[in-house]
């Protein structure tokens, strides 16, 4: 009994002298991100398109059993993320229509946990390249996605996921470095 008497007093001491001390909880940290060095590489292929990508980044197919030929994945295996490119060609202006719809749906069904939802038009007649940037703020799963067309019958569609829970806290530096990559991707986009 005194020995009971004597723990539970030794402890109610510990617990009074470590409680005496300022201390505060420290704030949730991540890690650091080591960006690598802007450098583009050209992309061409047998598709019908062509574009700089990073030279970090690497060229992938799309594995879904439902993709298209021309259906590839800018993949970044640093960033546990990637960019989706899915080809199309059509052949009339009802299909165009519903291609440009289909990327404003996709786009839009981030309403639920996006805080805005921002359109630009992408326009480079020169080259005949034109399109609609979407930049999706929020804890979404994709950050930013685009279409771009010749909108006489090719098109493509562009969407940024990582392969992490949404957090723009934590992701927001790497999301800031790979839009760059997307804007540059896009000035250098060529139709063959």
């Amino acid at each position: 009994m005194v020995r009971n008497f004597l723990f539970g007093l030794f402890s109610i001491l510990i617990l009074l002298y470590s409680c005496a001390g300022d201390y505060s909880p420290k704030p949730r940290s991540y890690f650091k991100i080591d960006l690598p060095e802007k450098k583009y590489q050209l992309y061409t292929s047998d598709c019908p398109y062509s574009f700089d990508f990073p030279v970090y980044a690497q060229i992938l197919p799309d594995k879904d059993r439902e993709a298209k030929p021309c259906w590839i994945d800018v993949h970044y295996p640093q960033f546990n993320g990637r960019i989706h490119l899915s080809y199309q060609s059509f052949s009339s202006r009802e299909q165009f229509d519903q291609l440009v719809e289909d990327a404003r749906t996709f786009a839009f069904k981030h309403t639920v946990k996006a805080t805005a939802i921002d359109e630009a038009m992408i326009s480079y007649p020169e080259k005949k390249v034109y399109g609609i940037y979407y930049s999706i703020d929020g804890n979404t799963a994709s950050s930013v996605q685009f279409f771009l067309t010749d909108s006489t019958k090719n098109y493509l569609r562009g969407a940024l996921y990582f392969n992490e829970q949404p957090r723009l806290d934590s992701i927001q530096p790497v999301l800031d470095f790979i839009k760059k990559d997307i804007d540059h991707m896009i000035k250098t986009f060529k139709w063959k």
